[in-house]
């Protein structure tokens, strides 16, 4: 068996490589590897949400028959985005939690994330030791009163649940809304934002923490019917969004994913504001504020050089991670440093929750508007990119790309023509069977030169 665990949890096409027997081994052992507790032998409990996508049903149905197969309680929490999972997780003192959502892929796909108790993403031992469960099919099943229970929204408490008194699904909508709103602690009134939800996972509680927090919300794509998600919308395809933003005059326009993970701005003008310019929107208003830890800003390899120039022109010193969210949130954690994210939009507030958090992201930014009273626009143009070309390269070994001689060669002397003056990368997704070829030059032309020859080598391997 490969590794199950790409770089976000579990992902495949449902109902084939993604299958419900696969999801109820998974839930399954990750409650006897999570689980567990040796000294009581007390029930614990999971919290599940979900996506609206179609599979997600039929999984979330094998992920709760696998957790309650293996002696679990389960808390369903229904349609969540990801960091509420996690948040959720925390907040009710759960063994553990599960988001079933593919995030931005497509809607035939989708994915099981896992969160340690505190709503932590897995640490890879963790990871291993569930997969080495799934594949050995070792599996302990509790019989009569021993096998776990669903516990739903009429709140029935059973002995030896750690549920909390009074539990709906509404009401946990309600309480990461409130959340949300506490932890942004200034009102938005007078902005108003146009929200592209992806017809995902914030389609519900996005325009609402939005609205709770005082601003005026135009929300597009905010009606999922399971097909939908991600179809031409979203923070994929943020196009809406800008027409949108010019349409109704909005100060700004936010784009979530399917799982409300990642937001991307657009400014009043409809132009691009991406995870890299959110990021030192943010990092200088904490960096004034006194809460950027150590003046320390986390963010990956693909971050465009002209953040890392912005940020030492202020002062301000960013630590480099490996591509995905959970390496951010390792050096965060290893570090104690307060602040953290992605191109891509994945931002995390460690202050505030265990994971990147789409709609925290976009109340933080509005606040930093209203704090300055400051357009969109000229908070952003702190950060003058550098070109940078990403293309995707469909192969049928993903990883053949970091060891083939002929193209570590063409790396090394598409680096030697650039010097200091841009960078190359080559990555094998995690989560699709792509390497990324991503080239930074001082000029476009010359970046997508370099990005076009290596993304031929890189298909013909």
């Amino acid at each position: 068996m490969g590794h199950l665990f790409g770089t976000d949890g579990v992902r495949g096409l449902a109902n084939d490589s993604l299958s419900p027997e696969l999801a109820l081994r998974v839930a399954g052992a990750a409650a006897q590897v999570l689980g567990v507790d040796t000294r009581s032998g007390r029930r614990k409990i999971a919290v599940v949400g979900r996506d609206p996508r179609a599979s997600g049903e039929m999984l979330e149905a094998a992920v709760t028959a696998g957790l309650t197969a293996a002696g679990m309680d389960v808390l369903p929490v229904g349609v969540l985005p990801t960091p509420a999972v996690a948040y959720l997780t925390d907040l009710y003192d759960a063994s553990l939690g599960v988001m079933i959502s593919a995030s931005h892929n497509p809607m035939p796909d989708n994915g099981i994330k896992i969160f340690a108790a505190g709503g932590h993403k897995l640490e890879d031992a963790i990871e291993e030791r569930i997969e080495a469960r799934v594949a050995s099919g070792e599996f302990t099943r509790p019989t009569g009163a021993g096998i776990g229970r669903v516990l739903g929204a009429s709140g029935t408490r059973r002995p030896g649940a750690d549920l909390p008194d009074q539990f709906s699904v509404g009401g946990t909508h309600e309480r990461y809304i409130e959340h949300l709103v506490e932890v942004t602690g200034r009102d938005l009134g007078g902005l108003t934002v146009v929200v592209d939800c992806a017809h995902g996972a914030a389609s519900e509680v996005g325009p609402a923490a939005y609205r709770e927090a005082g601003a005026r919300v135009i929300a597009i794509n905010a009606d999922p019917d399971g097909l939908n998600i991600n179809a031409g919308v979203g923070s994929t395809h943020i196009d809406q969004v800008q027409q949108a933003v010019r349409e109704h005059g909005a100060d700004l326009g936010l784009a979530h994913d399917g799982d409300a993970d990642r937001c991307l701005a657009v400014d009043a003008a409809g132009d691009i504001v991406d995870g890299d310019a959110i990021m030192a929107v943010l990092a200088l208003g904490m960096h004034e504020a006194g809460t950027l830890l150590e003046d320390t800003l986390v963010a990956t390899v693909m971050s465009n050089l002209g953040l890392h120039l912005a940020m030492r022109a202020a002062g301000i010193t960013v630590r480099t991670t490996g591509v995905g969210d959970r390496y951010v949130l390792e050096e965060l954690r290893s570090g104690g440093y307060t602040l953290g994210g992605e191109q891509s939009g994945h931002v995390v507030f460690p202050r505030y929750g265990t994971t990147g958090d789409g709609i925290l992201t976009g109340l933080q930014l509005m606040a930093r508007l209203a704090e300055t009273g400051k357009p969109l626009s000229e908070l952003a143009s702190v950060v003058q990119k550098v070109p940078q070309v990403l293309v995707n390269v469909p192969v049928s070994d993903k990883t053949a790309v970091t060891s083939d001689p002929g193209i570590l060669e063409a790396v090394r002397a598409a680096e030697g023509l650039l010097g200091d003056t841009g960078r190359i990368l080559l990555r094998p997704s995690g989560t699709e069977q792509l390497v990324r070829v991503m080239v930074e030059a001082a000029d476009h032309e010359r970046a997508e030169q370099l990005a076009d020859d290596l993304a031929k080598l890189v298909a013909a391997i």
